[in-house]
């Protein structure tokens, strides 16, 4: 079998001068000058004729294809290949909040679901809502209790410890057709009613801001799993809460407690309770004036927080997935419309957001893309919203509203269109 270099076999076929042969006795076997070297030949002598000079061809032919195909993709053409499905995974599961603007066609907009629920409820200020892991919508509210300024003393002391925690059940579950009560308990447990959410595995996590503690239940139990801070005694240490609003937990057991209206922090700790991280903490330059609520976005590895007084919402690193970016800027977002955020609540890539009353500015529902650190929606008119929650399935958004009678304390549904 006769072997050539590349560049022999291009010199061979641009020579015109060769031609086929039938002698066999000529030792130079036709070869250009200087070529006779990089040939082996088999024992028997190789004609040359024209079967011969098509193989060349057609070798030639494949490695000048070879040589074109090895060139970069982007050498090729200006546009990049299409992405294949496995690439196309990767890219969703490396985003992050950078400044990439989510397609306008990939945002839901919350419909008002109406004559919802279909029956009416004497609740009193239901401060939360949450959604169980069979969809059901389920409600927090303080039965006849109000807070007023006669309710804490300066030193954040519950005025009416002597009163006893709340008579009346404080959790309704509701059906998410209809809105009608399914079942309640809570009796006798607690004393003012602040924030409540729902894990994926059926545990109920609630705040108490009378009692300055928060706590995980099974649900329909009145024994605690797992308590955070001192029965009715506020305080700053890492040992103590003070009026804590809200909690958000990950589906890897860590917990998210927003502390809340005096400490105006954010606790992290372990699934059995053991504390993580303060944020903020130095040299994280991150104020916070109560934070009101916090939603996880767990794919981004994000914690958005409704930074009440300061009208805005930031979603620093959470630190679930790696430690990297801890303490680095959070995304916010603070627009002149946006207010007093009270209530937040995570659907994908975004975050749904009410703000409450606060100048002259319309009270409703925003939805917000922190990646791009923009509000790229508006929705809902309200009076006085103070949380929401969306659905397992991510195909409703539910929103609580307090008030002074069972009128104006209620609970709204939206269909995520």
């Amino acid at each position: 079998m006769l072997r050539l270099p590349f560049a022999a076999l291009l010199a061979l076929i641009s020579l015109g001068s060769v031609a086929p042969t039938g002698s066999s006795s000529s030792s130079s076997n036709h070869l250009p000058a200087g070529l006779g070297m990089d040939v082996e030949l088999e024992p028997a002598q190789v004609n040359l004729n024209e079967r011969f000079f098509d193989q060349v061809r057609a070798l030639i032919k494949r490695r000048l294809q070879e040589k074109e195909l090895s060139k970069p993709a982007l050498e090729q053409s200006e546009q990049p290949l299409p992405l294949v499905v496995d690439d196309a995974v990767a890219l969703q599961n490396q985003r992050s909040y950078d400044n990439v603007p989510i397609p306008a066609a990939s945002v839901p907009t919350p419909v008002l679901v109406e004559n919802w629920p279909t029956e009416q409820h004497s609740f009193g200020q239901v401060t939360a809502v949450a959604v169980d892991p069979q969809g059901n919508p389920v409600v927090f509210h303080r039965a006849e209790r109000y807070w007023d300024v006669n309710t804490f003393n300066e030193s954040n002391i519950y005025y009416l410890i002597e009163y006893g925690p709340i008579k009346e059940k404080t959790i309704y579950v509701l059906d998410a057709k209809t809105g009608s009560i399914k079942s309640g308990w809570g009796s006798s447990m607690f004393y003012m009613p602040h924030g409540m959410t729902i894990d994926g595995h059926g545990n109920y996590w609630i705040t108490d801001v009378a009692m300055h503690q928060a706590f995980k239940f099974k649900p329909f139990s009145n024994k605690p799993l797992l308590t955070i801070g001192k029965r009715f005694r506020p305080g700053s240490s890492v040992k103590h809460l003070c009026k804590p609003t809200s909690i958000a937990v990950a589906t890897t057991g860590e917990f998210f407690i927003a502390d809340g209206y005096c400490n105006s922090r954010i606790l992290k700790f372990n699934a059995a309770g053991k504390l993580l991280r303060t944020i903020p903490q130095p040299p994280e330059f991150l104020s916070l004036q109560v934070p009101h609520a916090i939603t996880l976005l767990e794919h981004l590895d994000l914690l958005c927080i409704a930074d009440r007084e300061n009208m805005r919402v930031v979603c620093p690193k959470a630190g679930l997935i790696s430690s990297h970016g801890e303490g680095e800027p959070a995304a916010t977002i603070q627009e002149p419309d946006l207010g007093r955020v009270f209530g937040v609540a995570s659907y994908g890539d975004i975050v749904f957001a009410v703000n409450g009353p606060t100048s002259m500015l319309p009270v409703r529902g925003f939805t917000i893309d922190p990646r791009s650190e923009a509000i790229i929606g508006h929705w809902g008119d309200f009076k006085n919203p103070h949380s929401m929650a969306v659905s397992v399935n991510g195909s409703a958004l539910y929103v609580t509203e307090i008030g002074t009678n069972h009128q104006t304390n209620r609970v709204w549904k939206y269909v995520l269109a």
